[in-house]
């Protein structure tokens, strides 16, 4: 590392809360968890580019016995009894987190055996005993990680296998004694060591590892000054800045909640400044972190696990992604566009921004990374070892940038966060992981999926609306990555047996997952950002309901038109994508009542029946082509005009009459 350069508060990197003096696990636990993740990033170094350095070979189950058995530990060093961190690591943190090291490395030792003999159905005396403490060790490890409601969930589905029989139909399945299920749980590919960690092992490291070194180099700061400097001086700049960096930062991070806290530390004040409502402000960073977790390229984990989930290349989940999220981002635009014209706000003034020159002349090597980490995408398919050679490359860039060069305190700082997220996963995931088990041991999924099916009726719609709603009820109590991966097991086989396109199931039970983030009456991501804006928790969430309306129809859209995700043909896909940019912008202008580039909506009774006859010919607009409803492009587009016509005529006729009432302000 090069030596330290001093550094402005905004330009140099966070330093986690955890690595404080007088806070955090300790120094002992705080050097153990840097030396535990550098091991632990060695290691999948060693497995997915084949070193064989001294001739080892592992096979996968061992080598995911090690890997999760280093980040368990961690975890134990980073999370507390009581739940959350910042206290200092007691004896009792220690002794677990030694415990998950000799019982995975036991995992690990008898894999080869376990392969051979079957020990998930027939395991020796001792392997049941270790298999018993190793899923205990996992359940804290989740309750501390995840929380109580997500640990609830877990611990009643990890031991549903031990009375499935006695569940009334459809919910009986296949009963097993508690040593035979915690063996299934532990020893099988099916469970804790399933695809979420084979995924986990594979690709999500190298990703989490990639966006947790740009955030600390630099690499965010410069993503956020660019944004500034393109959009910052139009009106409503700082909310657009938001959007741009939280869904950038989110798409890296995957944490809704971590996204808010990180950027809405900058961006919700900087809103507040130049006229936002605080509400307003905490909803539009709510909104923008929300859906970075849907945005490519990185999405977050999720989209890793899906891949796994599909047996598909990263690269088409991405692809597929690419349409929804621009949707979901131009509806949010059109939206703060819309207010801050409203309002009469302008934009940050010239000396409140970066130089667009100077930011670009200082920071254009982290978009040569970017390039060459979506090159490996892309191009070469390389999806494994392609974060690992971008984080190089960052490293390198990092030290040929005085301004944000790290030094080694930082350095060590930068490590200890990512292994603090990685822990953080790693205990989510072996605990989900046994909720997926359970469904195998009991053959309940397939049970799940014929019952749904017949309660639609065969109707796709009723499917659909019972799918987002069950996406919804759980994404309130999960983790994205979790919900996701429960609902993928239970919901997503009935909706596909519906006849709907595989791949926009999966992208549609994870956008509804989604949903949760901003809707009462949890709405985590909103309620964190109204604390920060010192606004009303509630009221923020329904304002962040309103601004990110589009999260709520999209997924309608594109998984009953597979063209939205890229499934068509290009010039369906073309036409399908205009259409749905065309609709959303009227809904948006709906919600806000404000049309782009022609003038508001009048108030009043009047006024709000404009605005419904204006979101119902969006909503047609963005719906082409949709064999349930017996439309094509034109008959759904003409209904759609035909709707907005009214609203668009007397909004401009308004406008022409009353210029000297509402001047016209600053474009977009």
């Amino acid at each position: 590392m090069g030596s330290h350069v001093a550094q402005s508060p905004s330009s140099a990197p966070p330093v986690p809360e955890a690595a404080e003096h007088g806070s955090g696990p300790g120094r002992a636990a705080f050097i153990a968890v840097i030396l535990g993740t550098i091991a632990g990033i060695l290691l999948v170094i060693h497995q997915l580019f084949n070193l064989r350095i001294g001739g080892v070979v592992l096979i996968q189950g061992r080598y995911l016995y090690l890997l999760g058995g280093i980040f368990l530990a961690i975890a134990f060093l980073v999370f507390r009894a009581s739940g959350g961190k910042g206290k200092k690591a007691g004896i009792l943190d220690w002794l677990l987190a030694a415990g998950a090291l000799a019982t995975s490395g036991y995992l690990a030792f008898t894999a080869q055996l376990n392969l051979s003999q079957g020990w998930e159905y027939a395991a020796p005396t001792t392997a049941q005993y270790v298999a018993m403490l190793f899923f205990a060790l996992v359940l804290d490890a989740t309750r501390r990680a995840g929380g109580l409601v997500l640990f609830f969930i877990v611990l009643f589905f990890a031991f549903y296998p031990t009375f499935a029989g006695h569940v009334p139909d459809p919910f009986s399945g296949f009963q097993s004694t508690f040593s035979e299920a915690v063996s299934y749980h532990v020893y099988s590919a099916e469970s804790s060591f399933g695809i979420p960690m084979k995924a986990f092992g594979g690709v999500v490291i190298g990703f989490i590892l990639f966006g947790a070194v740009l955030q600390h180099t630099g690499g965010g700061r410069f993503f956020n000054d660019l944004a500034l400097a393109l959009v910052g001086r139009y009106r409503g700049g700082a909310a657009k800045v938001s959007i741009f960096a939280s869904g950038f930062m989110g798409s890296m991070s995957g944490s809704v909640i971590s996204n808010v806290l990180t950027t809405g530390a900058v961006s919700i004040p900087a809103m507040k400044r130049t006229g936002f409502s605080a509400r307003t402000a905490a909803a539009t960073e709510a909104c923008a972190s929300t859906g970075g977790v849907l945005m490519p390229p990185i999405m977050g984990a999720t989209a890793f696990v899906m891949a796994s989930f599909l047996s598909r290349p990263y690269v088409e989940i991405a692809i597929a992604a690419i349409i929804p999220s621009l949707l979901f981002y131009f509806g949010l635009f059109a939206q703060v566009d819309g207010y801050a014209a409203r309002r009469g706000l302008r934009g940050m003034t010239k000396a409140e921004l970066p130089s667009l020159k100077r930011t670009v002349r200082e920071g254009w090597l982290y978009v040569g990374v970017f390039a060459v980490l979506i090159f490996m995408l892309v191009a070469m398919r390389r999806e494994t070892s392609a974060p690992f050679f971008a984080t190089a490359l960052l490293i390198a860039v990092n030290q040929a940038l005085p301004a944000h060069r790290l030094s080694w305190k930082q350095a060590a700082h930068t490590i200890y966060s990512v292994g603090e997220g990685l822990a953080e996963l790693t205990a989510i995931l072996l605990g989900v992981g046994l909720i997926v088990g359970s469904f195998s041991a009991t053959g309940l999924a397939g049970t799940l999926v014929n019952e749904l099916v017949f309660l639609a009726g065969d109707n796709t719609f009723v499917l659909l609306l019972m799918g987002a709603l069950t996406a919804f009820i759980f994404g309130m109590g999960m983790t994205v990555t979790a919900c996701y991966i429960f609902l993928a097991v239970v919901l997503a086989p009935a909706l596909e047996q519906g006849g709907l396109n595989q791949l926009a199931v999966h992208l549609f039970i994870l956008y509804w997952g989604m949903v949760s983030y901003i809707t009462p009456p949890v709405a985590l991501g909103a309620f964190a950002a109204a604390t920060m804006a010192g606004d009303n928790a509630i009221k923020t969430g329904f304002e962040a309901m309103r601004l990110g309306g589009v999260i709520y129809f999209a997924p309608f859209f594109f998984v009953l038109n597979p063209a939205l995700i890229g499934q068509a043909p290009a010039g369906e896909v073309a036409v399908a994508l205009v259409s749905a940019l065309i609709g959303v912008a009227f809904v948006s202008m709906a919600l806000q009542g404000y049309i782009s580039l022609i003038g508001r909506i009048r108030g009043g009774i009047a006024g709000l029946g404009l605005r419904v006859l204006l979101f119902a010919g969006g909503i047609f607009f963005a719906l082409p082509a949709t064999e349930a409803l017996g439309l094509g492009y034109g008959k759904s587009a003409l209904i759609g005009l035909a709707l907005a016509a009214l609203p668009l005529v007397l909004a401009t006729l308004d406008e022409r009459r009353g210029r000297n009432e509402h001047p016209t302000t600053e474009t977009a």
